[in-house]
């Protein structure tokens, strides 16, 4: 019999039912009686802490290294591609400081965001196994539902967000060949549903991982692939910008009047444009809302906290000089033309193939990067329909199917079901607004406020019980505010550009 899996509890085995009425069997194994004391913490059965942590689950094997390539995977996403273009339209002044200060308060909260994994005690405090719990734990209330919602949705869109990168992506590397075979004699425009539906096919065969703790490889795997496209495009730019011999773009951005694809930059446009900027460059950095998840798979000793902290340092900082080379020389590349993938900049000519592993990454990449931020909502559905109806077979029950390789599977038929029919309505609502830009701002926005800066502060002071009115009350709530009204500008600029878009879309009918 295999190890019960995190999400589900192994309710059937080779045709036998074993009769489960109490809850507590979805928790994976029996809880281990809490110490009422010191001395009897310490005098736990050796042979018992060697399989399980203190909250009676299988133990946690996650380290500083797995920590740092889930955070990269999540971290250094499609959204590296838009930062040139973000860049562009805020100029060589304010997008470079813009992307320093994103970065210094993503780090700022997540680490106040680590803190808050375990209530009371930062070392043997009750766990929080996800950051809708750890919500409930220190803040309680309707802030609790509001958090899921904000959350849940949030993920939902960035699944959204990644096909249509991906799809991108996988046509790039199509056309590349394409125009390349022609001579440059045929345009080889095309439609992306169907590399939508492949990225789907994909993604429904990937979630059927069963949680987090088993796409330690897949992320480390997605990792290396973001670093290698992100050196690609770097390489690409710093040789355009050689080439050249000149640094383009201007102090201020895009100017007005710029002829683009999109037509001739207005006034209006050029405000739309810079809003719309601060959206990309949020939603380049999200992945708080994933923390406490990869926090909850961190070994200890030392203190997750500690581990936590110290990964997500590591690559914060490694993420931002990716993004800051990554996004000036892409700028200085193409200026006020940046585009808004870097790597559709340089064209289809040679060395075409060296775009092609480049977007071939990406795609490797984002199978990953979907299922790092899908798992957290896979798991919160299925424990919901686990307490939801305890007893049903089609629910919890868990069929072990010999692999190939040595070992089982454990099948789960509504896992099966549900996180397929996740898969389809993502890829569907992907046909149908395949606007990449714009849809990355949105998500940026959306996600930033509330979910990186808004709960893990409220959390931290009440997990601190900072005092109202200090000093230190009052510097966390302007980072709150401040914070605030940039979510609110980014989310009106990445609507309006949905608004222009519209104009000339057609449902299922769009091509490159």
């Amino acid at each position: 019999m295999l190890p019960r899996s995190r999400t589900m509890p192994s309710r059937i085995h080779h045709g036998v039912v074993e009769e489960r009425h109490d809850i507590k069997h979805y928790l994976q194994v029996e809880v281990q009686p809490k110490a009422q004391n010191e001395s009897e913490a310490t005098n736990t059965p050796p042979d018992y802490s060697k399989c399980f942590d203190d909250d009676g689950r299988l133990k946690r094997t996650g380290t500083f290294w797995t920590a740092t390539s889930h955070i990269i995977t999540a971290v250094i996403g499609s959204g590296v591609l838009s930062l040139a273009w973000a860049i562009a339209q805020l100029g060589w002044v304010a997008g470079p400081t813009v992307l320093v200060l994103f970065a210094y308060v993503n780090l700022y909260t997540s680490n106040l965001l680590a803190e808050c994994y375990r209530s009371g005690d930062l070392v043997t405090g009750q766990r929080n196994y996800t950051y809708m719990e750890a919500v409930k734990a220190h803040l309680g209330g309707w802030k609790v539902k509001l958090c899921g919602w904000i959350q849940y949705l949030n993920l939902f869109g960035v699944a959204i967000g990644y096909t249509i990168a991906a799809s991108v992506s996988m046509m790039a590397i199509k056309r590349s060949n394409c125009f390349h075979k022609s001579g440059g004699k045929d345009p080889c425009h095309m439609s992306s549903n169907g590399y939508m539906i492949s990225f789907g096919i994909a993604e429904v065969i990937f979630s059927q991982i069963p949680n987090f703790s088993h796409i330690g490889w897949l992320s480390i795997a997605a990792a290396i692939m973001s670093f290698t496209y992100s050196s690609v495009a770097l390489g690409l730019g710093i040789g355009k910008v050689a080439e050249h011999e000149r640094f383009d773009g201007s102090l201020l951005g895009i100017s007005i009047g710029t002829v683009t694809h999109a037509g001739t930059v207005t006034g209006m446009q050029k405000i739309w444009r810079t809003l719309q900027a601060l959206g990309a460059i949020a939603f380049a950095y999200s992945y708080s809302v994933i923390l406490i998840e990869i926090q909850d798979t961190v070994k200890s000793p030392p203190a997750e906290y500690t581990t936590m902290k110290k990964a997500t340092l590591f690559s914060i900082t490694v993420t931002t000089v990716f993004y800051l080379l990554c996004g000036c020389f892409g700028y200085a590349a193409f200026g006020d033309l940046s585009p808004g993938n870097l790597l559709t900049g340089f064209g289809f000519y040679n060395p075409y193939w060296l775009l092609d592993i480049a977007n071939l990454a990406i795609v490797i990449h984002l199978v990953g990067a979907y299922q790092v931020f899908c798992q957290p909502l896979f798991a919160f559905v299925e424990k919901w329909c686990a307490q939801k109806w305890p007893n049903c077979n089609f629910v919890t029950a868990e069929y072990e199917i010999p692999t190939p390789f040595g070992g089982a599977y454990e099948l789960n038929l509504f896992r099966l079901v549900w996180r397929t029919i996740f898969v389809a309505l993502t890829t569907l609502i992907a046909m149908l607004m395949p606007f990449f830009n714009e849809v990355v701002g949105f998500l940026g926005a959306m996600g930033f406020w509330p979910l990186t800066v808004y709960f893990p502060i409220d959390m931290y002071i009440s997990h601190k019980k900072v005092g109202r009115g200090t000093s230190r009350w009052l510097a966390l709530q302007i980072i709150s505010v401040a914070c605030f009204f940039v979510t609110v500008a980014a989310a009106v600029g990445s609507i309006a550009g949905v608004v222009l878009d519209l104009k000339t879309y057609k449902p299922f009918k769009t091509s490159y």
